[in-house]
């Protein structure tokens, strides 16, 4: 696996993150002022609790499955389908399998 990225280049975000046995990997994409693109990989059962953040988040899952919570309302989101948690609203991400995703928050 490559781990960096660079402009003008074509990838896929699948093969940019490898899974961690028990845990949860994170690697930032791109971070500006106006918001971050960070791509997950989750190992079955690890979660992100409950939270709420001030802006927009959309989720891309690229691999395997997640039940995502939106103001405690479960969604199952499969690969290739995803889901926009609004500002200000708790949510929560759990890995119903090994999964990983796309995360895409534009701030105000």
């Amino acid at each position: 696996m490559e781990d960096k990225i660079t402009h003008s280049e074509v990838f896929g975000f699948a093969k940019k993150v490898d899974y961690s046995s028990d845990g949860i990997v994170s690697k930032r994409i791109i971070q500006k002022s106006v918001g971050n693109i960070t791509l997950f990989a989750f190992d079955k059962g690890q979660e992100l609790s409950e939270h709420s953040a001030p802006f927009d988040a959309l989720i891309q899952v690229l691999e395997g499955s997640a039940q995502i919570l939106i103001n405690r309302n479960p969604y199952e989101v499969p690969a290739g389908q995803s889901i926009i948690m609004p500002a200000n609203i708790p949510h929560a991400v759990k890995a119903t399998s090994k999964f990983k995703m796309l995360l895409t928050m534009i701030k105000e």
